[in-house]
Parts: structure tokens; C-alpha cells; sequence
């Protein structure tokens, strides 16, 4: 049953101080499978880089817009995942309420906030932040604000420029180069339309999201219905068995129809007939989709920490200390150890003399034995890398918005990854490879996944 939505003017919602709420689209444990090894004991938005969890940099650019104080976290994970880091959240946060809504199912990006739109709506905010979870950037929200009531707009979409040959992995926005108006939106496509992708953060006119949500679900429910076709005596026992097969199908494509995607069912549409801007950042912006994107976009909120003064990381020592690093107050480090430039050290975490590491996340309780060199790699919980082995990855491009490398024609991991609890041994290399929970690796191996 469709409820109708209390949907207000802009006269009302100034009125009631033109309050703007914020969405954290956070997905769920089907998802994230690009992301195992590391998403098998950790959902990936409470995975941590540059020292705090995903999820925790979009909270952190929420809270510097002074017109937010409420924040939902829609997805479908069970409730017990963000309890504690809400718990945290909250303290760390005082000016923000933190909710966490869950879907029955995965409803697709605009299905769950339709889903919700009652709770959202209560209240009556203007505007509505939407953020994906999985996107590293500056985040500039103040910004798309401020273009968003320059314009009088119904949405704003954070864009960014990358690669002609890139483009067509990301949705991608056609924009009048004055005015910034979005002319046209097209979600992955087949050829070329322009470099200029959609960033997965979003700022919309609640007046004007949740209709035009709507009316991708009407869209979905006025598909006509299948032909009946009435069977002979015959085949009436086989006309049994596929009409049984017919109804499932239909529960199917209805379970298929509550799930409305943004990108590909909102935003197209949107370009037609919205007042809709594109406010492109010419700061840093990557998708953090396979495991091995944790490190690139670990080297880029350090540096972003390092830049704006944060007092959160190391301070540079020669022959110790490259900035920027990030060393959690109870992990330790030798002395004689270097580190940097971007890393980050976990809880409880132990880096011996003579230690080189480079470009790398090592987690907690995990061990990094003396003489040991650990480059372009995440070392997993509780993991052992014995004396002087070697853990290495290889560099990709800064502007590459891809982690794969092509070795002896085949395409490898360039970031090497260690599972939770796994051991390296003393002067063993580990190059190019993904190595699953629990493996101790007793021989050099190399472009290897280790099941």
C-alpha cells in the first residue's frame, strides 16, 4: 500500500528554520563481496583508514554543516553492526542524533530512502544529504549548500573529472559549462559522453526527491500484466507447473520492482526535468569498492589530514617518521623502524627495529617483526610477518581508479592483502598477493590468490 507523503513548500520549511538532514547509504552484507578478504570480519564502512573507520569521514564532514543534526544510516546489515561505533559516533558528535534504519531487503539506493521517507520527512527538512559510504573525498558539502540556494536548485550532484577512458566505468553527467546545470545524466555508458562522473553524493530538495521516487515506482507497477492464456485438457497439467513457475517469477520481478536505484532510475530523469547543478570538486575523490582501493584512499585522508593540520598524526623525525603516518596511541614502534609516507598503524599494533614500512594499513594486534618490509600491502588483524620477509605490493598511478595490474598477461592485485590472523615467515617475499584468513605462508610466492 502506497502512504501518501506529507510533502511542504519552501515557505514552511523556512519556517521551521529550512532544516537540512543527512543520509549514509551504507549497503549490506551481500554486498562488499569486492572487498573480502577484509570485509569477511569487518563490514566494509567500519573498516579503517587513515585511523578511523569509512563511514566516520563522511560523519566527520556532516558535522561541520551547522544546519545538520540529524544523520540516518540506511542499509541492511543487522542492527547490532553500528551499535558501537553509533555509541562512539554520538560522543564524538554531540551536535548530531545518529540513527541506524535497517531495509528487510536491499532495496537499491533510492528504495531504502523511499522506505523510510515518513521518518526522514519528520520534521519537515528542506534539503536532504544523501552520501555512498564507499566514496573517499574532501566531501564538500558546504559548497554544494551554498550552490544549491545560489541556483534554487532541487538537486545538487558532486562531480569530478577523470579519464576519458575511465569515464565509462562511472555515471556520467553532461553539464552547461556556465550555467552548471545538469543537461543530462547517463549511468555507465556504452561509449563516450563526457569525463565529468558522478561522485555518489548528493543534495536534494526533499519536495523533489521523494515524487520523483515515486514516480519510478509507478513506472515499475504500471507495467502491463503477462498474457493469461487459458490451456487445453491436455496440457493442463503442464500449464499447472508453469503458471506455478509464472507466479514465481512475478514475486521475483515484484521484488525487483521495490528495488529503485538513484543512478539508474532517479538521476536520468532528473537531468530532464529538475532544476538540476553539478558542483564539480576539483579536490581528490576515488571509490572505495575492492580491498586493495583501502590504500590509495588511505594515502589520500592522510595527506588531506596532514594539510589541514591534524593533530591526530606523527610528527616527522628523520630516518623515522615520513608524513604523513598515522600510529594509534597504544600500538608500538621501534625506534629504529621507518615509516611513511602514508601509513597507518592499528591498535595495539607492533613494528620491531630496523622495520621498513611504506604506503600500507597494518591492523590491529598484527605484528611486524624486525627487518621486515611491508610496501603497498594491509596487513590484517593479528597477523605475523616474520623477521626480514618481504610484503610488497606495486604502485599504481595516482589518478588510476583501478587496483588491478597486469603481470605476464594475467591481471593480479596490485595491493598485496593479508586476512585476518594470517603469518609470513622469516625471510619469506609475498609480492602481488591476496591471502585469505588464517594461511601461513612458509615459501616466496608471487601474483598469487592463497585460499
Amino acid at each position: 500500500m502506497s502512504l501518501q507523503v506529507p510533502y511542504h513548500t519552501k515557505a514552511n520549511g523556512a519556517a521551521a528554520g529550512g532544516a537540512t538532514k543527512a543520509v549514509i547509504l551504507v549497503g549490506g552484507a551481500s554486498r562488499g563481496t569486492r572487498f573480502r578478504p577484509l570485509s569477511l570480519d569487518v563490514p566494509k564502512p567500519l573498516f579503517d583508514v587513515a585511523g578511523h573507520p569509512i563511514i566516520w569521514h563522511c560523519l566527520t564532514a556532516i558535522a561541520k554543516v551547522p544546519s545538520i543534526h540529524e544523520v540516518y544510516l540506511i542499509g541492511y546489515y543487522d542492527e547490532s553492526v553500528f551499535r558501537d561505533f553509533i555509541k562512539d559516533a554520538v560522543h564524538e558528535f554531540p551536535q548530531l542524533t545518529i540513527k541506524y534504519l535497517r531495509e528487510y531487503q536491499a532495496l537499491g539506493t533510492a528504495g531504502g530512502l523511499y522506505h523510510f521517507r515518513d521518518i526522514i520527512l519528520k520534521g519537515r527538512p528542506e534539503r536532504l544529504f544523501v552520501l555512498n559510504s564507499d566514496v573517499c573525498c574532501s566531501f564538500p558539502l558546504g559548497e554544494m549548500l551554498r550552490l544549491f540556494e545560489e541556483k534554487d536548485a532541487e538537486a545538487v550532484i558532486l562531480g569530478t573529472r577523470v579519464a576519458e577512458d575511465a569515464a565509462t566505468n562511472f555515471g556520467c553527467i553532461v553539464s552547461d559549462a556556465h550555467t552548471r546545470r545538469v543537461l543530462h545524466y547517463v549511468e555507465k555508458p556504452e561509449s563516450h559522453i563526457s569525463n565529468l562522473i558522478n561522485c555518489g553524493v548528493y543534495l536534494f530538495a526533499t519536495e523533489a526527491i521523494f515524487p520523483s521516487i515515486r514516480t519510478a515506482i509507478k513506472r515499475r507497477t504500471d507495467r502491463p500484466n503477462r498474457l493469461i492464456r487459458y490451456p487445453s485438457a491436455e496440457n493442463l497439467e503442464s500449464s499447472f507447473f508453469a503458471q506455478q513457475a509464472a507466479d514465481e517469477d512475478d514475486e521475483e520481478s515484484e521484488k525487483r520492482s521495490e528495488v529503485i536505484r538513484l543512478e539508474q532510475d532517479i538521476l536520468s530523469d532528473m537531468a530532464d526535468s529538475k532544476q538540476f547543478f553539478v558542483y564539480e570538486t576539483q579536490d581528490f575523490w576515488r571509490q572505495i569498492k575492492t580491498a586493495g582501493s583501502a590504500i590509495p584512499a588511505n594515502a589520500l585522508y592522510l595527506q588531506n589530514a596532514w594539510q589541514s593540520g591534524s593533530s591526530e598524526l606523527a610528527q616527522p623525525q628523520p630516518n623515522h617518521i615520513i608524513a604523513p603516518v598515522f600510529i594509534h596511541p597504544t600500538a608500538r614502534v621501534d625506534p629504529t623502524a621507518k615509516l611513511g609516507p602514508n601509513v597507518s598503524i592499528g591498535p595495539r599494533a607492533v613494528v620491531g627495529a630496523g622495520a621498513r614500512v611504506k604506503e600500507s594499513i597494518v591492523l590491529e594486534d598484527s605484528e611486524i617483526k624486525h627487518d621486515a618490509c611491508v610496501l603497498y600491502s594491509i596487513i590484517g588483524w593479528n597477523s605475523r610477518v616474520g623477521a626480514w620477509a618481504r610484503v610488497e605490493g606495486t604502485p599504481t598511478p595516482v589518478t588510476s581508479h583501478t587496483t588491478s595490474i597486469i603481470k605476464n598477461g594475467v591481471k593480479v592485485q596490485a595491493i598485496t592483502i593479508l586476512g585476518k590472523e594470517c603469518a609470513v615467515g622469516d625471510e619469506v617475499r609475498v609480492q602481488n598477493c591476496v591471502c585469505l584468513p588464517f594461511k601461513e605462508l612458509k615459501r616466496d610466492v608471487a601474483n598469487e590468490v592463497i585460499m
